[in-house]
């Protein structure tokens, strides 16, 4: 008995859907966007000269690298108590100057949102936090050093300016991109504009508020961790004065303790994150 075998007839037509698609797609390629991927991968060159980017002396250097970093090990934990209450106060540092930030970020990012004010306000609110995002903490930390003195409090207001101006342009994109529907409703009952922000715009915003100050925490403690360098408190000092004196199990041990304290950070926060949101 012969076996039958299928015939498999093969349609080389391109269905209409999928030839709409590659129309689009031809399209999309114009004479214009090909100059701004030229000059983006220009701009792209040009960037990575500048930075003086040479991966052949990265590799040439990785022996150096290897051999510097074997002087880390074993870690010195034999001052580990200072290292941890240090580690404390640049923790307390991150915090004071993240709930300083957010508090003034609030309003600040109101009064920089273009479906909440007038333009006569936002543009000068938003070069206001541009200029507090400029500047980096350590530029701060040195004037608030200048201040109040040595210590942790100049630490804290130099987080606070900074992650003001950060905190303040994130929660005024998340109230740029809110749904108009609820904040309509609101105002269609005879609402004031304060009533409107109250029960139309923050209910939405909130929970990417809370994310994006949850994560800000966890950076502020990193970058508190480097003003101690400049008298700001914490556990910069140590780790510089360590650094200085070529004491590298020392700056092993502090490093350990700092990986662990973020790291426990980043554990909390997403615990908390998930409560709040």
């Amino acid at each position: 008995m012969s076996e039958k075998i299928p015939i498999v007839v093969v349609n080389n037509s391109v269905s209409p859907a999928i030839q709409a698609m590659l129309e689009r797609e031809e399209k999309r390629i114009t004479p214009q966007r090909i100059m701004y991927f030229v000059i983006a991968i220009a701009v792209l060159i040009y960037a990575g000269y500048r930075s003086g980017i040479n991966m052949v002396e990265l590799l040439q250097g990785t022996g150096n690298m290897a051999k510097y970093i074997r002087g880390y090990f074993p870690p010195d934990f034999s001052d580990w108590q200072l290292y941890v209450q240090e580690t404390l106060e640049t923790i307390a540092m991150g915090l004071w100057g993240t709930i300083l930030a957010a508090s003034l970020g609030i309003p600040l990012s109101i009064l920089a949102s273009d479906n909440i004010c007038p333009q006569w306000i936002v543009f000068p609110v938003r070069r206001v936090l541009d200029g507090m995002r400029a500047i980096n903490e350590v530029v701060f930390a040195l004037i608030f050093v200048v201040a109040v003195g040595l210590g942790p409090f100049a630490g804290v207001l130099a987080l606070f300016v900074h992650t003001a101006g950060i905190l303040g342009k994130l929660f005024s994109e998340a109230i740029e991109a809110i749904d108009p529907g609820p904040v309509e409703g609101i105002r269609a009952t005879g609402a004031s504009k304060l009533q409107e922000i109250i029960f139309g715009v923050i209910p939405q915003v909130m929970p990417l508020w809370i994310s994006f100050t949850l994560y800000r925490f966890e950076a502020n403690v990193r970058s508190a961790s480097v003003l101690g360098i400049v008298g700001a408190g914490g556990i910069g000092f140590s780790l510089y004065q360590n650094i200085r004196s070529f004491k590298y199990p020392e700056v092993c041990a502090i490093l350990i303790i700092l990986i662990v304290a973020v790291a426990l950070i980043d554990t909390l926060s997403a615990k908390l994150r998930q409560k709040l949101i």
